[in-house]
């Protein structure tokens, strides 16, 4: 890029860049929008030039340290040689704009990273709401916890999120693949809240994104899409690994309308049945 890259250029980069995802996603919410024109997305990549990431050409480096360039539907590396980067922009804001996140929510963000869709979600909520973050890996807890002292709103623990606090969320983000969803997180949901779970197959064969609602002791779900993401610490099982596999190469793509927690014998409305969760195509 050539030219200045004062705080104006890039105020403008940033703009232009929430605009493009609106059309890229569809987006209703002008929340989700604003919060994408409004966070800095430099403040939680370390200083650049950074290494982007192409899905059939691999990681390649940024001419330089503008920060427009990182005002792109594009990964961008957190740390190259594990793999882990900053989500696709489009992806996350799609999920959000789909979760419903309204202003005021009590969100519960699980694999917040760095931090940068932390405060995604701290901007859609507004001052009236909170984000709890959780992050497994202590040195990104600590980077995330300092690139987001702007915004009160938010508090960062570093640990497993397997076993959260027995506080009420509106909405639980989860920002890394799983193998099934685990009870604790479904027990946090207040009444009439949302999860979004990636759940993820073994290897590179990608998975999907799980939206469960609650609606009292029951669970209405659907599939928000395909995903191929960074496994989740604490959430993935040998045994539910295999049941996830297996319900991918039996019967495709989940076309579910429920997540049931009763206990039922397994029949043909059972796109996936697990220990203690069903995910079902029966309403």
């Amino acid at each position: 890029m050539s030219g200045s890259n004062g705080a104006g250029d890039i105020a403008a980069a940033r703009r232009a860049y929430a605009e493009e995802l609106r059309y890229v996603c569809r987006l209703r919410s002008a929340a989700v929008e604003r919060a994408f024109a409004t966070v800095p997305r430099e403040r939680f990549l370390g200083p650049g030039p950074w290494k982007l990431f192409h899905f059939a050409d691999g990681y390649w480096d940024s001419p330089d340290a503008d920060p427009r360039h990182v005002y792109h539907n594009i990964l961008v590396a957190i740390d190259p040689a594990r793999g882990l980067n900053n989500g696709e922009p489009s992806f996350w804001a799609r999920i959000f704009d789909r979760l419903d996140v309204a202003a005021g929510s009590r969100v519960l963000h699980i694999g917040a990273g760095t931090g940068y869709y932390t405060a995604i979600l701290a901007e859609i909520v507004g001052s009236a709401g909170t984000v709890s973050a959780i992050e497994v890996d202590p040195a990104l807890a600590e980077r995330a916890h300092e690139n987001l002292a702007a915004w009160d709103r938010v508090t960062v623990a570093a640990g497993d999120a397997a076993v959260v606090a027995p506080d009420a969320f509106d909405a639980i983000v989860v920002s890394a693949g799983a193998t099934h969803p685990p009870a604790a997180w479904l027990d946090a949901l207040a009444d009439s809240g949302r999860l979004a779970l990636p759940l993820s197959r073994s290897g590179r064969l990608g998975g999907f994104v799980l939206e469960a609602q609650r609606k009292g002791t029951r669970f209405a779900a659907r599939s928000l899409g395909m995903v191929w993401i960074f496994p989740c610490a604490g959430a993935r099982d040998a045994q539910a690994q295999t049941a996830l596999d297996d319900a991918f190469a039996k019967r495709g793509y989940p076309a579910i309308k429920s997540l049931r927690r009763d206990s039922h014998a397994a029949d043909d409305s059972c796109w996936l049945h697990g220990e203690g969760y069903c995910l079902s195509n029966a309403e």
